[in-house]
C-alpha cells in the first residue's frame, strides 16, 4: 500500500491553546519534519505522490507522452515549483494533504484519497469541500457514525501575514451547502476506480434526514513561523458559521515549510 503515517509523530500538540475573538479554543500543533531522515521522507513522498497518480497507474497515463515518470509528474501532475500560481497551489495541496493525514491518523477517520488525481489543470486548486473523513461503527448505520469536513488554508511565504484561519472558517461555512456535491463526486471517483465497496460506504452519509449521523466541521490554518503572528488567530471569529457549535479549530506552525514542500515534491518525483 502507498499510504504511511510515519511522518505523523513530527506533528505534536502544544499544551496551551489560543482563543479566537469570540472565545473559541484553537488546538495548536508544531510540525517539525526531519528532512535528513531518508526512510521516513521516502515513505512520506510515496504517500504524497499517490494522491496525484497511483504508482500502479502512472505508466499507463504517461504512455504516449514520451515522458519519464519523473518528467510526467513534474510537467503534468504536480503544481509548478517556481512560476505563476504553482508555488501557492503546492503549499495549498501540501496543507490539505497533511490535514487529511491529521483527520485519518490523529482523529481516527477513514479518509478516501480522491481529491487530486482528477485535476485537469495542475496549477489550480481542487473544487469542493477540502477534506472529508468518516467513522462507521457497525453495519447497522447508527447515529454514532460520523462525518467530519475540514477546510484548510496555508501561508508558507510572504512578508505580510494573512488571516488564514478566518479564511478557513469562512470557507467552511460554504461546506454546509456544497457537502452533497462533494460526497457525490467522491462516490463517483471511488466507483470509477473500482472501489465499489468504499463507494457504498459513502452512500451511508448522503441522506442525513432519514439516516442521521454526527456531523462536525473543522477549520485549519497552517503557517510558516516566518510569517505567523498570534493575531491571525486571536482576531478570528466563528460567530457567522452556521454550524458554530459543531466547529473545531486547528493551527499548525513550522519552520521553513516551503523548503519542506519543495523537498517532498522533489523526492516524490525522483523516487517514482
Amino acid at each position: 500500500m502507498p499510504w504511511t503515517k510515519e511522518h505523523i509523530p513530527w506533528l505534536t500538540e502544544k499544551k496551551h491553546t489560543l482563543k479566537t475573538s469570540d472565545g473559541r479554543d484553537v488546538r495548536v500543533y508544531d510540525f517539525v519534519p526531519d528532512l535528513t531522515n531518508s526512510k521516513i521522507m521516502n515513505a512520506w513522498a510515496k504517500h504524497f505522490r499517490n494522491h496525484y497518480v497511483s504508482d500502479t497507474e502512472i505508466d499507463f497515463f504517461r504512455d504516449g507522452t514520451g515522458l519519464s515518470r519523473k518528467e510526467y509528474l513534474l510537467n503534468i501532475k504536480f503544481p509548478n515549483a517556481s512560476t505563476g500560481f504553482g508555488p501557492g497551489i503546492r503549499s495549498g495541496d501540501f496543507g490539505e494533504i497533511l490535514m487529511s493525514d491529521y483527520l485519518e491518523y490523529v482523529l481516527d477517520h477513514w479518509v478516501p484519497r480522491t481529491r487530486y488525481g482528477n485535476k485537469t489543470i495542475r496549477d489550480e486548486s481542487s473544487k469542493g469541500a477540502d477534506l472529508i473523513g468518516f467513522k462507521l461503527f457497525d453495519n447497522a448505520r447508527t447515529d454514532k457514525d460520523a462525518l467530519t469536513v475540514i477546510e484548510a488554508k496555508a501561508q508558507f511565504s510572504g512578508t505580510k501575514m494573512k488571516p488564514r484561519l478566518q479564511d478557513a472558517v469562512d470557507d467552511s461555512a460554504k461546506d454546509t451547502m456544497r457537502l452533497a456535491e462533494s460526497l457525490n463526486a467522491m462516490k463517483q471517483r471511488l466507483y470509477d476506480k473500482g472501489s465499489k465497496r468504499e463507494a457504498i460506504s459513502v452512500s451511508r452519509f448522503q441522506n442525513p434526514t432519514d439516516v442521521p449521523y454526527t456531523l462536525r466541521y473543522g477549520a485549519a490554518a497552517l503557517f510558516c513561523n516566518t510569517v505567523y503572528q498570534d493575531t491571525s488567530i486571536t482576531e478570528c471569529s466563528t460567530a457567522n458559521h452556521p454550524e458554530n457549535k459543531n466547529l473545531f479549530l486547528v493551527l499548525v506552525k513550522a519552520d521553513a515549510l516551503m523548503k519542506t514542500v519543495h523537498k517532498l515534491f522533489e523526492i516524490a518525483a525522483d523516487e517514482a
